[in-house]
């Protein structure tokens, strides 16, 4: 089916994204490009719990949450806030077994899945029609072709969410009065070997004090894992650190970033969510390809080992690698980069370059 004209951008749309927390910051520009394009538009956005904290509140959204926990009583809940509901379009950018299943609980007269690059879990099957070929790998642009089928063909490059004047004020305590520029550091991701190592963080950001005056303060959720990791890379520092790991939700993280100058971290949820701020994003990558994943307003400052790792795990080049694919073999994939790409990133950021 060709495209629509923007006059024809239908009024009820359901967009299934249930995760990850990145892919969900990502889809934001996709919903104010349809919103820009119709500004009457009613979007219904089936989404996980977790990531829910962070775009539940977005005007003229509607979040359907889906609690992946609750097994077969949140499929049967999902089912009953459906009932009844028929959507003039349902945007499927999810391609997951888990999320075929959800697809079928939505009555829609259009459904649009991925194209063939994009598509996995047999998507295909579970929808009608299928976005254009896009040449650009990054995931936003793949979310911002959604909005193209439907005739929303000026895209809105905004990921902002509203954070309520508490969560600022939260923020700016954990802060403090101090007067230095910030150098983030979220150190962790959901997938442990996409992590960089404790002391290189340090080694990052002892560099960052010593060369700009910068304070290092660290950020991240409350698992084991961060806190361990926060640990660590405070006790490699031989300059002082401010850890804040555990001490915020997704809206109060937002605010920290946006007191920031700089924010390492790899392909992560923050990474994306800081597209948001002003923040320069030092995304890292060795284990994900920053074509497909790099913090998208930041592509300039990512960390690009990628093809080394492609080389060493996988004896191809990165062009020669399934579009998505993911280099998690071990904890060496991160290792190869080394504190000096950090530190040049950090450096560049410094000297006056913005994402």
């Amino acid at each position: 089916m060709g495209r629509l004209s923007q006059g024809a951008v239908p009024r009820r749309v359901c967009i299934l994204r249930l995760s990850a927390l990145g892919d969900c910051a990502n889809v934001v520009p996709a919903i104010r490009t349809l919103q820009a394009a119709r500004p009457d538009i009613q979007i219904t956005w089936i989404i996980n719990k977790a990531e829910a904290g962070l775009v539940a509140d977005i005007p003229g959204v509607e979040c359907l949450v889906y609690d992946k926990r609750g097994g077969r009583a949140a499929i049967a809940d999902l089912k009953r806030q459906l009932a009844g509901r028929r959507f003039d379009a349902l945007l499927d950018m999810h391609a997951s077994w888990r999320a075929n299943r959800i697809s079928l609980l939505v009555k829609a007269d259009r459904r649009i899945g991925f194209d063939a690059r994009r598509a996995r879990d047999g998507q295909r099957l579970f929808v009608r029609e299928r976005i254009s070929a896009v040449e650009s790998r990054h995931v936003v642009d793949g979310f911002l072709a959604f909005a193209d089928m439907l005739g929303a063909s000026d895209p809105v490059m905004d990921w902002r969410v509203p954070i309520a004047d508490a969560d600022r004020a939260r923020a700016a305590e954990l802060l403090g009065d101090e007067s230095r520029e910030i150098l983030f550091i979220s150190p962790c991701s959901s997938h442990t070997r996409r992590n960089w190592l404790a002391d290189r963080y340090a080694a990052a950001a002892d560099h960052a004090v010593r060369a700009h005056g910068l304070r290092a303060v660290l950020v991240g959720g409350p698992s084991d894992l961060e806190r361990r990791m926060g640990a660590d890379i405070e006790a490699a520092m031989s300059s002082a650190a401010t850890n804040l790991i555990g001490q915020t939700n997704l809206k109060q993280l937002l605010a920290l970033f946006e007191h920031g100058r700089v924010l390492v971290t790899p392909d992560s949820g923050p990474a994306h969510m800081a597209n948001a701020t002003d923040i320069t994003t030092i995304s890292l990558h060795a284990a994900t390809d920053p074509r497909r994943s790099g913090a998208y307003r930041s592509r300039a400052f990512c960390v690009d080992y990628f093809a080394e790792a492609a080389a060493r795990y996988r004896n191809a080049t990165p062009d020669k690698l399934k579009w998505g694919t993911r280099i998690e073999d071990d904890a060496g994939v991160m290792g190869l980069i080394p504190v000096e790409a950090v530190t040049d990133r950090i450096d560049q950021a410094m000297a006056g370059a913005r994402a």
